[in-house]
């Protein structure tokens, strides 16, 4: 099933670790809209932008949180079926700069810089609302979450 131009539902359910461990990762009719709403919002107009790139992680069962070590209350679950997440990354693009150009140019409720340390490294969580907060963070194992975007 196509979500925008460039994004199928098998991408953003895919889960290796659900795979491996049998854990079915299939969203009900709302958190099928959620996530078109999250491509058509979020994931495609950075498609738009920037080129390819893939999805590390989008929906998640809350099975499959669990089995991540993630809470169910993640918005990668889409538990309201009004919210949902992907986490991301572009190739040859930094990720600050990702998150910056974000930021600047679309409307969404959680964008979190992980486990950046410069560059292309870690990657970029972005999620959509239908009345987005525009919270800003950034998480390091170090320092856990931080307001604002902070470069390494």
């Amino acid at each position: 099933m196509r979500l925008s131009t460039n994004f199928t539902l098998d991408e953003l359910c895919k889960s290796q670790t659900a795979e491996r461990k049998g854990i079915p990762n299939l969203p009900n009719t709302d958190e099928i809209e959620a996530l078109e709403l999250l491509c058509e919002h979020i994931l495609q107009p950075i498609r738009d932008k920037f080129g390819p790139f893939m999805v590390s992680s989008g929906f998640r069962s809350p099975e499959l949180c669990v089995a991540i070590g993630s809470k169910i209350t993640s918005q990668h679950c889409c538990t309201d079926g009004k919210c949902a997440a992907a986490d991301f990354e572009v190739a040859g693009i930094d990720n600050l700069v990702l998150a910056e150009w974000i930021r600047d140019h679309l409307n969404f409720d959680q964008l979190i810089l992980e486990c950046y340390t410069g560059g292309n490294t870690g990657w970029v969580h972005c999620s959509w609302a239908p009345d987005p907060r525009k919270e800003l963070l950034t998480y390091d194992r170090k320092n856990g979450y931080r307001k604002g975007l902070i470069n390494a």
